[in-house]
């Protein structure tokens, strides 16, 4: 146990991005409630994640994180959770044939429900009420009883998180996640007279997949094809939620947060002497950090001090955003003082929060050509430091959205208003999302040794997928 940890502790230390609660007595009640629920993870998982980011933190691995900006209560449904598993596992099979080595799938999902803000409060025609803070806190209706933070949301999240968990957990062991009927999906987006020029990587994943097949793999190399490691983050924003999830491991005697399997901590929530780290700090999870421009040099190493002290790898992922253009002056310093500490973290890019405009007509958007920006100077400065890109992390649905701008679906301000779905920002649709892979796996087949196979990685497709 970490020294002078308690679960509830936070409490004690400043707290920001957190709703008061109206009514102390209902709030006491539905804590107590998730208090004797099942945790939605088990420490086993987080034990193999963690195994999984170490190997990230040296370049063995990488990481694929994605999905919404926001769960919400009337979005939920089947269909959306299998759209959205279906297109990070295409994405995946694409990226562990560029990268030759294990795509470890995160997705940020059955959890992701609150959501920090920039404002306390929000103003319509001269009426002013507190700020949606996403489904597990209040509703988006602007009413001043939709605002009013109600605790009863907590048991709503948990039931759909739990409901989701484990419609995931049927499909990543169940047969649909079979890497054939993955990569046929793909093939049917590169049929597509637009997405045409990613049909050459396609054919050569469809290569390697026939040589599998004419080597008449067997037995547990054939069912390795069949199933997949697939898990959950989402931001630790919601504290009284998180602490009544959390749990003793039995295996360790040590703590870990019960409501997904990485958490990560914001850049409005991240001050080391703040109430969300010091709850993080103590549970056994694998971690994320968002860094920003805001981030000083000084403040992420204690940070690292903080939530690493024994320095293990796989437990930090560092989560770097700061826009096109603006990549290298932020992330370099980040890199030489973490290289020339010897802090063991996997580097991330989350290519969407720095590139977040208004549109003409008043959307917001992200540009897909921004987006891609972000991660090319994400590659380069890596590339030039001689440290290892780790993994991407998107702001993604599977639904066939109009809310970010570009790419082969060629979405145009005008025709944001289609399908503009989203409850906060804007995420990227399946095509967009799917683009995007091809064009991070060009980025991973120039930064990792290619394999002196001349199957092109069809072996690692087997033993890695």
């Amino acid at each position: 146990m970490p020294k002078g940890w308690h679960a509830s502790g936070w409490r004690k230390m400043p707290r920001i991005q957190m709703p008061e609660y109206p009514d102390a007595g209902s709030l006491e009640v539905v804590e107590g409630k998730l208090g004797g629920y099942p945790p939605l993870v088990f420490a086993g998982e987080l034990r193999r994640l963690q195994q999984q980011l170490a190997d990230a933190c040296e370049g063995r691995a990488f990481l694929l994180q994605g999905g919404d900006c926001a769960e919400s209560f009337g979005e939920f449904g089947p269909d959306n959770i299998r759209d959205t598993f279906r297109v990070l596992l295409q994405m995946a099979v694409v990226l562990t044939f560029a990268a030759k080595q294990p795509v470890i799938k995160v997705g940020r999902i059955a959890g992701q429900f609150a959501k920090p803000r920039s404002a306390p409060t929000e103003s319509r025609d001269g009426i002013q009420l507190p700020i949606y803070r996403g489904d597990i806190i209040n509703d988006n209706s602007f009413t001043p009883e939709a605002r009013c933070p109600n605790p009863e949301r907590m048991l709503q999240a948990y039931s759909q998180s739990a409901a989701t968990l484990n419609l995931l957990r049927a499909f990543s062991k169940g047969g649909y996640a079979d890497i054939h009927r993955v990569h046929s999906w793909t093939l049917g987006f590169t049929d597509k007279s637009e997405a045409g020029k990613y049909r050459h990587l396609a054919e050569r994943i469809t290569d390697a997949l026939d040589f599998m097949a004419a080597a008449r793999m067997h037995g547990d190399q054939f069912e390795s094809l069949k199933t997949v490691d697939f898990y959950t983050s989402h931001e630790c924003l919601l504290l009284e939620y998180e602490e009544a999830l959390c749990r003793i491991d039995s295996t360790s005697g040590l703590p870990v947060a019960g409501s997904g399997h990485l958490l990560w901590i914001g850049d409005r929530t991240r001050q080391p002497d703040g109430a969300h780290v010091e709850f993080l700090r103590g549970v056994q999870n694998p971690l994320g950090i968002k860094c920003g421009p805001s981030l000083e040099v000084s403040d992420l190493l204690r940070l690292l001090d903080v939530l690493n002290p024994g320095n293990e790898p796989g437990r930090i992922t560092l989560i770097t955003r700061f826009g096109a253009g603006k990549t290298k002056s932020g992330l370099l310093p980040l890199i030489r003082a973490v290289k020339g500490d010897g802090r063991k973290v996997v580097w991330c890019c989350d290519p969407m929060h720095g590139n977040t405009v208004k549109s003409a007509n008043g959307y917001k958007t992200r540009r897909f050509e921004s987006v891609l920006a972000e991660v090319r100077e994400f590659f380069e400065v890596h590339a030039a430091e001689g440290t290892h890109p780790g993994g991407v992390h998107f702001e993604m649905t599977g639904a066939d959205v109009t809310e970010c701008t570009g790419g082969v679906s060629a979405v145009s301000d005008e025709s944001l208003s289609d399908r503009y779905h989203t409850v906060c920002d804007p995420r990227l649709n399946s095509s967009q999302a799917l683009e995007l892979a091809f064009l991070v796996a060009e980025e991973l087949s120039k930064s990792r040794v290619p394999t002196e196979s001349g199957l092109h990685g069809s072996g690692e497709l087997a033993a890695q997928f």
